[in-house]
């Protein structure tokens, strides 16, 4: 008697409807599958069964060796502006599309592996990974989930049984990644040159991800479109803005149509306030550093823009001035979404607080080279009249005018509970950089549990726990200093 498959089912509308921008392909074999880790919360609402995934063949088909019976995998094709520049061919270099899983809500999303091998897309690379960058994206992009900012989410890390070449021989490992879609504006680059495929994408996109558009005619629904992904993307870069979130990657190919956060290749989150903080290291012009990243994103929904125009008016000056006023407000909407969260952030949500406020308490925070999580935890500390949290962060003497203005704003709206209200936005830990690393050295060299142990940190980080209090503590200056993250190609 045969068993029971680990994932069946899987549809595959974009490979159906968008056949000009996917290539079929398999997985490469791995030689000794073995399961690192897997999502048991997030495989149980997705309906799969957790057993059947940590099955020999459930571990076959999360390393990409065996396809999903009746799945399609298809390596999907894009372009992008990376780093600036445009490149007419990217695709997935060493990754597949499995197939799209139909959660009992309805919701549709992707599974899609990373690190599964060779693609028609690889441009020279071994479309392989190793087992420290696919960890990373597992637990930063957990992370992120767990603070309640739009990201792709991880199912699994399989290590392969092959070595990787690298600096040297590294383990090999594949990410089973779930995601709302893997659109990208790449993939309107790339298809706003392929001719008639266009429409169809995005026509596809709208009703996968804004299904209210499709209602609309012809003449309002693309504009709309346009407009709808520049509302998602300017709330999500906000959102990384008031965690601290460095992407370092943010090439228009890592830019999703849905509003999710994608790719954590050379992520990092900063420990004191530096707007100009930069980690990656192939960003050697600080193109993507922390601060630039609101500017960035409207860079890239301009490439977006382009792709739209024939779509939105038949007139090009017309279409032009469509997109130009849509993209004009990001701006505006990332303040709003930006100013709001910082409001929260400091217990005055739903208040219009005086910028000013805000502002002067980045310069000392910067000034000072504040910690960004800490320095918010301590601000509730200080409310509740513990003020060794406070100390050592900024000198008392220039930031008790500050406190004074803070407190009046308080007293004014009547926040009495503002330091609990504050804690709940404002988490205690995050994948600090020196912690992170520590752990994923650890288990490249086989000891999990430093991992395991700062993913269950990291995932619940309101949650105080005195037994956790080292997971609070930024990094050794010498270590702050000369850190560096890569892509992990």
């Amino acid at each position: 008697m045969g068993t029971t498959p680990a994932i069946v089912g899987l549809d595959s509308t974009y490979a159906d409807q968008l056949s000009a921008l996917a290539v079929p392909w398999q997985g490469a074999d791995a030689p000794d599958p073995r399961l690192l880790v897997v999502n048991e919360p997030l495989a149980t609402s997705l309906g799969l069964d957790v057993e059947r995934l940590r099955s020999d063949d459930g571990v076959r088909v999360l390393s990409g060796a065996s396809a999903p019976e009746g799945s399609t995998p298809v390596a999907m094709a894009y372009a992008g502006h990376q780093f600036g520049g445009y490149t007419p061919l990217l695709g997935d270099g060493r990754a597949l599309l499995l197939g799209e899983l139909v959660t009992g809500n309805g919701r549709r999303v992707d599974l899609h592996l990373k690190g599964s091998g060779p693609t028609p897309f690889s441009r020279g690379g071994d479309g392989f990974a190793v087992v420290g960058p696919m960890l990373r994206e597992y637990l930063v992009s957990e992370a992120m989930h767990a603070l309640g900012i739009p990201t792709t989410r991880s199912l699994s890390v399989v290590a392969t049984g092959r070595d990787v070449r690298r600096t040297g021989a590294e383990p090999g490992a594949v990410l089973a990644r779930i995601a709302a879609s893997h659109l990208r504006v790449g993939t309107f680059e790339f298809a706003v040159r392929q001719g008639e495929v266009l429409r169809p994408l995005a026509d596809y996109a709208i009703a996968r991800h804004y299904p209210r558009l499709t209602e609309l005619p012809d003449d309002q629904r693309y504009l709309a479109f346009f407009e709808a992904v520049v509302e998602a993307q300017a709330a999500l870069v906000a959102q990384w803005m008031l965690a601290g979130f460095v992407h370092g990657v943010m090439n228009t190919d890592n830019t999703t149509i849905s509003g999710q956060t994608i790719d954590y290749g050379p992520c990092a989150f900063i420990d004191a306030f530096d707007p100009t903080a930069v980690f990656s290291s192939i960003d050697q012009g600080a193109r993507y550093a922390f601060g630039n990243q609101p500017a960035v994103l409207k860079w890239n929904l301009a490439r977006l823009a382009e792709t739209l125009l024939s779509l939105i008016d038949s007139t090009p000056d017309d279409a032009i001035s469509a997109v130009t006023a849509v993209l004009d407000s990001f701006d505006e909407r990332f303040q709003n979404h930006y100013a709001a969260g910082m409001s929260a952030k400091l217990g005055l949500a739903g208040e219009d607080i005086d910028p000013a406020l805000i502002d002067d308490l980045l310069a000392l925070m910067k000034t000072h080279g504040a910690d960004w999580t800490g320095t918010f935890r301590a601000l509730a500390d200080e409310l509740r009249g513990n003020s060794t949290a406070l100390d050592g962060l900024i000198p008392r003497e220039q930031l008790d005018p500050w406190l004074t203005r803070w407190r009046s704003e308080l007293a004014e709206h009547g926040r009495d509970d503002a330091a609990d209200a504050m804690d709940a936005v404002n988490p205690l830990y995050i994948p600090r950089n020196y912690q992170l690393d520590a752990a994923l050295k650890a288990a490249t060299d086989g000891d999990l549990a430093p991992f395991e142990q700062l993913l269950e940190v990291v995932t619940h980080p309101f949650d105080r726990r005195d037994d956790w209090s080292d997971y609070t503590k930024p990094a050794p200056p010498v270590f702050a200093e000369s850190f560096q993250t890569f892509c992990g190609t």
